[in-house]
């Protein structure tokens, strides 16, 4: 590789102020510690005195053996004051970070309105605030807020701020498109020339207001931008940041420089679907190189081509990332879709096998009905191992009643009461939930877990209904597609019926059902049985 670039990753400071992110001290921890499998070399983890959750995290940080340097992030000194005795920065000090981020302003506008104070008095500020934190020994990184917009508007001044900062003795000068208008054209140029008058190493922080942050970023590590900034899956506010997890693919696979080793990145798609979880957020199934679309084909001619060479249809080998390959099957897929699914699974099948066109019509027989299955890969596995008679019953339903109540005053609530058959045993099992498909997910996971503990490895992460035929109003019929996850792996699932409680049932039992059949395939030293798994659904 040409040249090494530095990862910087502020999913735990920038990052959680996204609309709808908030992260526990525990999850920050968590997180920390998967970023830094991950490779990347910075990890902001909040302003260590700012509130509860950030003090906890710093104070538990510093006894965990992380090769990447956690960083704080501050502002410089307020101003007319001393730094000495600023409590923003004493407290970054106090926390023994390697490492800070102080941001300040760039903009000439920003200096008279935000701070209402002089030009002089900021360059002092940004002064002062360094000269501090390199006084005691800390890592220093200029984040300069607004520059671009500072550097077009006043250049000089613009320049003058950066000055101030490498005169200070900063690490690292890092320029900062904070509203997201500039356009890559834009960024290149104003990189370049300043690398020209800056000794100090330049870094990019971009923001996604225009959808350019990966291209802003890009645009400034080939004028010369030697540390990237970013979140894992573009988290930030408004419209988000730079999304780490195309910068880092993007760089070292299309533009030859080193951020993590083959390995790490490697771990990228399990980085980003695990940090989704943490935080809570649905990750979009078209995120380039990470999402679960992101290597999906569904077009006949698609499918039959990447049989013969994947690159026909794939920029690069998911594998790279972490990813793999799929190939979605629906009414509209030719029996090349069928085949290519069948060969991943292991199944006997050709072109010329009555099997395929049998499992053909009865998939477009069941998509005409309401299924999808192109958003439901589990169940189309399930189905096909069914046609193949791979699939074992190990419980039979045998009844299924369901309890909604609702007093004055208080909340509605839900209890499902199962009866089942597992191998010869009748188990009859209630469970409440607060709703009737949690009670029902409860009621049949206490069935099965006695007979299967690694049910609980699992749990569901995402429940959607769709309305399919609305002129049918409260009759009509609907879908429910239902996302599962072991922290690992993600699985969808499908269930159709009138009766939602009945689709939300069949695709429980999908979800359950193709967890255990993979369970059963990694861990062969499980006490349950050998076989592989199945599920009757009555």
């Amino acid at each position: 590789m040409a040249n090494t670039i530095s990862i910087f990753d502020t999913t735990l400071r920038d990052g959680t102020q996204g609309e709808g992110i908030s992260l526990s001290a525990d999850d920050k921890i968590k997180i920390a510690q998967k970023l830094d499998l991950l490779g990347v070399h910075y990890i902001e983890g909040g302003n260590p005195g700012s509130n509860s959750k950030d003090i906890e995290f710093f104070q538990r940080v510093k006894h965990l053996k992380l090769g990447a340097k956690i960083t704080a992030f501050g502002s410089t000194r307020r101003k007319n004051s001393l730094a000495e005795q600023d409590s923003s920065l004493l407290r970054i000090v106090e926390s023994g970070v390697p490492a800070a981020t102080l941001v300040g302003k760039s903009w000439d506008f920003h200096v008279h309105t935000a701070l209402q104070t002089t030009l002089e008095e900021n360059l002092a500020m940004i002064y002062d605030s360094f000269a501090f934190l390199k006084r005691n020994d800390v890592e220093a990184i200029f984040d300069a807020e607004h520059f671009f917009d500072g550097y077009k508007h006043n250049p000089e001044y613009a320049l003058s701020v950066l000055r101030k900062a490498q005169d200070a003795g900063a690490d690292w000068i890092v320029l900062c498109d904070t509203n997201g208008g500039t356009l890559p054209s834009e960024v290149h140029d104003i990189v370049t020339r300043i690398r020209m008058e800056l000794n100090a190493p330049i870094g990019i922080h971009t923001h996604n207001d225009c959808e350019l942050a990966v291209a802003n970023t890009l645009a400034a590590v080939q004028a010369g931008a030697r540390q990237v900034q970013g979140t894992i899956n573009g988290y930030g506010e408004r419209c988000g940041n730079a999304n780490l997890c195309s910068i880092i693919p993007n760089l070292q696979i299309k533009m030859n420089y080193r951020c993590v080793s083959d390995d790490q990145l490697q771990s990228l798609t399990n980085t980003a679907r695990y940090i989704s979880e943490i935080a809570n957020v649905h990750m979009p199934v078209a995120q380039p190189y990470v999402g679960n679309a992101a290597f999906a084909h569904k077009g006949g001619i698609h499918v039959s081509a990447i049989m013969k060479d994947s690159k026909t249809y794939e920029h690069i080998r998911p594998e790279l990332v972490g990813n793999k390959q799929r190939v979605l099957v629906s009414e509209l897929a030719g029996q090349s879709n069928i085949i290519s699914k069948a060969q991943e699974l292991g199944l006997d099948i050709n072109a010329n096998n009555d099997k395929t066109k049998e499992i053909m019509e009865r998939i477009k027989d069941l998509e005409h009905q309401g299924y999808q299955f192109e958003g439901a890969d589990a169940s189309l596995e399930l189905l096909l191992r069914d046609a193949f008679g791979e699939m074992k019953e190990i419980f039979k339903l045998e009844s299924l009643k369901m309890i909604v109540e609702k007093t004055n005053g208080n909340h509605m609530n839900a209890e499902a009461i199962v009866k089942v058959n597992v191998e010869g045993q009748t188990v009859y099992m209630a469970a409440e939930g607060n709703g009737p498909v949690n009670a029902l997910n409860n009621a049949l996971r206490k069935s099965l877990e006695q007979f299967y503990p690694s049910i609980n490895d699992f749990h569901l992460s995402d429940y959607k209904v769709r309305v399919i035929d609305e002129k049918d109003a409260t009759a009509a019929k609907v879908r429910v597609l239902m996302e599962s996850t072991d922290f690992k792996n993600t699985w969808n699932t499908v269930g159709v019926s009138n009766n939602v409680i009945e689709a939300s049932w069949e695709a429980l039992v999908d979800s359950i059902r193709y967890a255990l059949l993979n369970m059963s395939r990694i861990d062969n030293a499980m006490d349950e049985p050998r076989e592989q798994f199945g599920l009757v659904n009555h």
